[in-house]
């Protein structure tokens, strides 16, 4: 990885991130008063702190945050309502639908990790990260949320 790619590659998986964000304060929003909702808040605020890790490191890398892909994922969301409420029974199929984006973008950012242990050496800036501590949070996070997924199909399928 050039400095440019791991620059490029810092911000497809803020964007993703963004994405996540937008996805989770809709799922609690849409979720009030149900138990579900305190479960995804707690995962809200852990992506939240693996959001601020990828800004520092963008950062650090000499990039810049690119807005236009902040603004895609942002936007991807909003129209991803469209198909995600297109249904007889929105509440149930959208949770289940959202919750497997969600798995697989936590599988995404558990890859990130992975990638960015494997090229420490060569970014000073990545040298005091604590892949293993990210990782195993990326894995942890997968499984809540997994949980939450098999709970919705049980409810819409």
């Amino acid at each position: 990885m050039s400095d440019g790619t791991l620059g490029t590659y810092l911000n497809d998986h803020l964007a993703g991130s963004v994405g996540a964000v937008e996805l989770l304060e809709r799922a609690i929003r849409e979720n009030e008063g149900d138990p579900i909702a305190g479960r995804l808040e707690g995962i809200l605020a852990e992506i939240r702190q693996d959001q601020a890790v990828l800004q520092e490191l963008i950062q650090q890398v000499g990039a810049a945050e690119s807005p236009l892909k902040k603004a895609g994922a942002w936007l991807a969301e909003k129209a991803g309502r469209v198909k995600l409420g297109a249904t007889d029974e929105p509440r149930d199929l959208s949770r289940l639908e959202v919750l497997e984006m969600l798995t697989m973008g936590i599988r995404g950012k558990q890859a990130l990790w992975r990638a960015l242990r494997t090229v420490a050496g060569k970014y000073p800036p990545l040298s005091g990260l604590d892949f293993d501590r990210l990782e195993h949070r990326a894995v942890e996070q997968h499984d809540r949320v997994e949980a939450l997924r098999l709970e919705a199909a049980r409810d819409a399928l």
